[in-house]
């Protein structure tokens, strides 16, 4: 799960971005819009998102310390957690203020083809930068649906650009709609009722990632196949009995912690035990794409042995 894919995603998303920002509050000074401002304070609010992503990135890649022995790769869950919030208190909050405002004292616009032509541009920026972060995201996906993969994906960065992405592409289509239909009837609540909807969407969508980042951020273990693969690595180690039990939790995007108890043969010597213990570790990694911090504990096999003379002929 390398962040190199993220970065990526996340430095198309922050020139996309900065660039229709530029563009909408442009088409605001001249058009008036409500909807076209609360676009343009969406464009704001996700290139400082971005910022906010590249400076979780550069904070998890610190080294280890004494305070943070397993390293500090859970920064990269804060910040995208912070991301959220800021998505909801100054995206969503903005947006809907200012459609009910405007919803109360309608102002008709001027120079509507403008605006219309600015959307249009900054559509086409926008899917450049989906398209950017869905090719980033397509190796982690695999053969899982999106929504798996936004659900599932201890990578927060991709999911949350993801959702920005497709969020600021319906948020254009909502203003070039309230656009449209202000202009085709004359009413310029049509504009409002659009800076209502794009509050919403907002809303709805930073209200999802706190979930998912907060989920992140307190710790998530391994995938349903991440799990099972480990296990079926540990059971099919030479000299070992049974898997007693087992315990992963994400450090980080790219670092899993691997707790286990092992029942190994009780014939083995200490050197024995160790190989085992080495073998189990490399089996592990084998299948398992992030790096690991394996700790297993060998025991002796104490399932209880059924007695044979109390089982009925």
């Amino acid at each position: 799960m390398s962040s190199a894919g993220s970065t990526k995603a996340i430095v198309a998303a922050l020139a996309a971005n900065g660039g229709i920002a530029v563009a909408k509050f442009t088409g605001y000074l001249i058009t008036g819009s409500a909807a076209m401002l609360a676009e343009a304070v969406h464009s704001v609010v996700d290139t400082s998102n971005q910022s906010l992503l590249l400076f979780g990135q550069r904070a998890a890649a610190k080294a280890p310390d004494v305070l943070h022995p397993f390293g500090h790769g859970r920064s990269r869950y804060f910040w995208s957690f912070v991301v959220a919030l800021v998505l909801f208190s100054l995206g969503s909050m903005f947006a809907l203020y200012e459609g009910y405002e405007k919803l109360r004292h309608p102002v008709e616009l001027s120079s509507p083809v403008v605006a219309i032509v600015i959307l249009a541009v900054a559509i086409a920026l926008e899917t450049y930068s989906f398209r950017t972060a869905l090719a980033a995201s397509r190796p982690l996906k695999g053969a899982s649906s999106w929504w798996r993969f936004v659900r599932n994906s201890r990578n927060p960065e991709l999911p949350v650009v993801l959702l920005e992405d497709t969020a600021a592409l319906i948020g254009l289509v909502f203003a070039l709609t309230a656009v449209g239909l202000s202009v085709l009837t004359g009413n310029p609540v049509w504009d409002a009722v659009g800076t209502l909807a794009i509050g919403a969407l907002l809303g709805v969508v930073a209200v999802f990632l706190m979930v998912e980042m907060h989920s992140l951020l307190i710790g998530e273990g391994a995938t349903p196949a991440e799990d099972q693969a480990i296990r079926a690595a540990v059971e099919g180690t030479d000299n070992l009995t049974r898997l007693i039990h087992l315990r992963t939790q994400y450090l980080g995007p790219d670092e899993m912690l691997v707790a286990g108890k092992i029942a190994v043969r009780p014939d083995l010597d200490v050197a024995g035990v160790a190989a085992t213990i080495d073998a189990a570790e490399a089996n592990i990694r084998a299948v398992v794409s992030a790096g690991c911090v394996i700790y297993l504990e060998p025991d002796l096999d104490r399932t209880p042995v059924p007695d044979s003379s109390k089982q009925k002929g």
